[in-house]
């Protein structure tokens, strides 16, 4: 059993959106939320610049490479067993998308469109973030 320091931890997620208005999404392989689909992300190492947990884990978790746009907004996740205060960006595609491969913690990785992400269970709080990316993204 892993012994969880006493403080909160640091973690990221990338909206990734192609030129289609997909977003990037995966299929968390592990607790918390192991089934569910959320944004590429997880906790900033220590010694790692935030911005560089954003393009890790993302790179990691799908194979795509990204470029940091801005934070779209900050979230804090606690349960009996985590305490995890979470920074939000938005990211780029470096290259045209391509097919995006499961990795890392990541039970699967797909470009999804908004009618897709209807059909799968999501991360509590996913899609409020969702439209607050899209709507950042668009200005």
């Amino acid at each position: 059993m892993t012994e969880w320091p006493q403080r909160p931890q640091v973690a990221v997620g990338v909206f990734v959106f192609d030129a289609s208005g997909r977003v990037l999404l995966i299929q968390r392989g592990r607790s918390p939320g192991q089934g569910l689909w959320s944004v590429p992300g997880g906790k900033v190492e220590w010694g790692e610049a935030v911005t560089d947990a954003c393009r890790r884990e993302v790179r990691e978790e799908t194979g795509v490479e990204v470029t940091l746009g801005p934070l779209v907004t900050w979230i804090e996740r606690m349960d009996s067993a985590h305490h995890y205060v979470i920074l939000d960006f938005l990211g780029t595609p470096v290259r045209d998308p391509i097919l995006p491969r499961a990795g890392d913690d990541a039970a699967d990785a797909r470009w999804m469109t908004d009618d897709q992400l209807l059909q799968v269970p999501l991360t509590e709080g996913l899609l409020p973030v969702l439209e607050q990316a899209r709507a950042l993204l668009k200005r």
